[in-house]
């Protein structure tokens, strides 16, 4: 088994260690100071729990979801013209770079910003050259995923699902998979199939959400009618042997998003989060952030809590890191040089984003996300949030 941990082990810092990310929504990236100044741009009086910025704790039932579905509501109201899109996706690219992502696969759903800037097709052309903007301006080469949403019709996908593939590629500022996320209790993931054989055809990374608020049932409906490639969250699949070794050995990865998970009530702690199970049972994992903006901790907090929490050493945060980039659609060229910055990065020589020199934000450290594994512990167990909630997707 690697990575244990031992007294007197190196703990290089994990913000040097370059990875890839995997999950992360395009307004749950926002930076809280990004959100109060869109609100104040657009004249839009935010709710207590965004404008002081408590993290969210919430039981997992529909009444927990319906919380978080009105916040996510209330910050992506926020977003409003094209300025705005370019923002979030340039910002979530500096926050990547300073936190060693080399390559991001922002998720989108271009469906609620599409009335604010003349339809669909302009809302996705203006996240894919932000993409490439900030993929030339960062050190965070950035992909897109289009998803669809669960609480929408299955033709919404379909329609979602063609424009993905106008615009399919295998570069920064190209989409690179599809997605399905909100409420895994909604809609019946068997009939979002044709969308996802549309993308499947076009070569898309078919990376719905599975396997965090349901368990290894519909793991295993996603597994037969999606035909994933990575599922986003799948921690749940640790419950059942039988599946679990079944995805190890499909080659599928798990995009798992610890602080998401305790947020969401899906765990009571960090340390119930099945980190452990899964890599020794040999899953691929791509630690996750989410939605940062709502849950607090970024990517490297991810990997903090993962030494700090579940005892991993260096050389286990490396296996991690390096999954993430093999389970991810970047580039040859940008691959190959993440996968030898963080073999750098175990022999005591590497560097942020794989070699590649962070860009500099003055935002690009806000304490809000600049959480340790024990902070994350301590924080994301003892926030609570008030609110009800409203009908809407995630992107």
């Amino acid at each position: 088994m690697e990575g244990t941990g031992h007294p007197g082990a190196a703990r290089r810092p994990v913000e040097a260690l370059p990875k890839a990310h995997l999950h992360l929504h395009f307004t749950g990236s926002m930076r809280p100071s990004t959100l109060k100044a869109l609100a104040a741009k657009h004249g839009i009086r935010l709710p207590e729990s965004l404008r002081e910025q408590h993290l969210l704790r919430l039981t997992p039932d529909e009444r927990g979801w319906f919380r978080f579905q009105r916040l996510y509501d209330a910050a992506r109201a926020c977003v409003r013209d094209a300025a705005d899109m370019r923002r979030i996706v340039l910002e979530a690219a500096q926050d990547d770079a300073a936190e060693g992502s080399g390559w991001l696969e922002m998720q989108v759903d271009p469906t609620s910003y599409a009335p604010h800037v003349g339809g669909l097709t302009n809302a996705l052309e203006i996240v894919l050259d932000a993409a490439r903007e900030a993929s030339r301006t960062t050190a965070t080469s950035v992909g897109i995923v289009v998803a669809a949403s669960r609480i929408r019709h299955p033709l919404d996908a379909r329609t979602l699902a063609r424009l993905a593939v106008r615009y399919a590629g295998s570069g920064a500022g190209d989409v690179v998979g599809f997605g399905l996320s909100n409420d895994e209790r909604r809609g019946a993931t068997e009939e979002f199939a044709a969308a996802f054989r549309i993308t499947e055809r076009a070569g898309l990374a078919s990376v719905p959400h599975s396997g965090e608020l349901l368990g290894p049932d519909h793991v295993d409906t996603t597994l037969r009618y999606l035909r994933p490639e990575r599922l986003g969250h799948g921690v749940r699949t640790a419950e059942d042997p039988e599946l679990l070794a079944r995805v190890v050995d499909a080659g599928i990865a798990l995009e798992v998003c610890p602080a998401s998970n305790v947020a969401l009530g899906v765990y009571r702690t960090l340390g119930d989060v099945p980190l452990r199970r899964l890599v020794d049972a040999g899953a691929r994992l791509a630690l996750g952030a989410d939605d940062p903006l709502l849950f607090g901790p970024r990517l490297a907090a991810q990997y903090e809590a993962a030494r700090e929490v579940h005892g991993f050493d260096d050389r286990a945060l490396a296996g991690l890191a390096r999954s993430s980039v093999e389970a991810s659609r970047a580039p040859s060229d940008v691959r190959a040089r993440l996968l030898a910055g963080v073999e750098a990065w175990v022999d005591g020589a590497g560097s942020a984003a794989g070699g590649r020199t962070p860009a500099t934000s003055d935002e690009a450290a806000e304490p809000a996300k600049r959480l340790t594994g024990a902070q994350i512990a301590r924080t994301v167990s003892a926030e609570r949030v008030k609110g009800a909630a409203g009908p809407g997707g995630i992107g």
